[in-house]
């Protein structure tokens, strides 16, 4: 199973990381020691590019348009990172890690639905 899960949300305690925990964006999340933080992987290159990331801007009402152009990143996305991940959901529990303040509208829950969905 796939599951999502905010960075400070499973430092505080608040939420727990099942199986192989993800860390699934491009940079660090701010504020956070690497240390504290419980990932087995960080895999910056199944994140959406700069250039998607700063056109969409985390805006909830452009959120179905970037969701469908992140897709397509990852349709062409040959990538080992990417492949590593789809391994790992296939062997099975995996956490994605992400830092983005909406805990529904974010990128890990579209590769989360795009991982499930292959």
């Amino acid at each position: 199973m796939i599951y999502t899960a905010k960075v400070h949300d499973v430092i505080r305690g608040d939420e727990k990381a099942r199986g192989v925990a993800v860390l699934v964006d491009k940079l660090w999340p701010r504020g956070v020691a690497k240390e504290r933080l419980p990932y087995e992987h960080w895999f910056k290159d199944v994140a959406p590019s700069p250039e998607l990331r700063k056109w969409w801007g985390h805006d909830a009402d452009t959120f179905e348009e970037f969701a469908r152009r992140y897709r397509a990143e990852l349709d062409a996305n040959d990538g080992e990172e990417l492949e590593q991940l789809r391994h790992l959901a296939e062997l099975g529990d995996v956490t994605l890690l992400f830092a983005a303040k909406d805990r529904e509208v974010n990128h890990a829950t579209v590769l989360k639905a795009w991982l499930e969905e292959r």
